[in-house]
């Protein structure tokens, strides 16, 4: 308890799966949360938990693919707890299943909208807040695919290696004002995102099984397995720690 203690956490795509639990756990390491999401009921229910136990939590409804709205969602993110310490880039979407020469233009740059420029537009407007913070974090959820491929989602697998070396990038350009700038790369967790994949490609009863396989580990994970490796990138634990890739998944790309 207390790893946290008196920062505060942009936290996108907060309202379900990987931003939930990061959510959660921030907030019982002592953060204060501000969750942002589309999914604005859902984002409203979860700070309203957060709070009935006691914690720092509000919810803004945000679509990190419009730079507008991000920059006044981390305005007033800053305004309502006092500065910005942590910014965890969370949204993100899978996009078409198809292979490349089946997909739209429209298919591929809604992915990117997302997945890239939204890191983008966050981390942009996150760095004068952390700035006057005098330092901070940012943990980018990259992905196993952006490490390694599979022929399915090209747009997704795109998006997940260019935010890998954005990540580098930014490490290298905002060290000197202390702001750490890490990538985590998740093998299959079990959320919605990944629930809806195996719905999507029609495997029936066997799809969590088969999954399962895929990981030396034998089973995908859980939220909360990433959730606490943003806990530690976040952390003064890390504090020696920037342009890294965390990897969190049961062995995947061990092989």
């Amino acid at each position: 308890m207390g790893r946290l203690k008196g920062k505060v956490a942009m936290i996108t795509g907060g309202a379900l799966g990987l931003g939930r639990a990061t959510a959660i756990r921030m907030a019982e390491e002592g953060a204060a949360v501000a969750i942002a999401d589309l999914l604005s009921d859902e984002a409203n229910r979860l700070a309203d938990q957060l709070v009935a136990r006691g914690f720092e939590a509000c919810a803004w409804r945000l679509d990190v693919a419009g730079e507008a709205e991000v920059e006044q969602v981390m305005r007033q993110a800053a305004q309502r707890f006092g500065r910005i310490d942590i910014l965890v880039n969370n949204a993100g979407v899978a996009g078409a299943n198809k292979p490349t020469d089946q997909l739209t233009e429209a298919e591929w740059d809604f992915v990117q909208a997302v997945n890239v420029k939204g890191v983008f537009f966050c981390t942009k407007h996150a760095i004068p807040h952390l700035r006057r913070a005098g330092g901070g974090s940012i943990v980018n959820l990259s992905s196993i695919y952006g490490l390694v491929s599979a022929p399915d989602l090209p747009p997704y697998h795109a998006s997940k290696g260019a935010v890998r070396l954005m990540t580098k990038t930014d490490a290298l350009l905002y060290a000197k004002d202390r702001i750490r700038v890490n990538s985590i790369h998740p093998g299959f967790i079990w959320t919605p995102m990944v629930e809806g994949y195996l719905a999507d490609a029609g495997d029936g009863g066997a799809d969590r099984s088969a999954l399962d396989a895929l990981h030396p580990l034998g089973h995908v994970g859980e939220p909360d397995d990433v959730a606490w490796g943003c806990v530690y990138l976040a952390s003064d634990e890390a504090r020696f720690v920037t342009g890294a890739e965390l990897v969190i998944d049961g062995g995947y790309t061990a092989r």
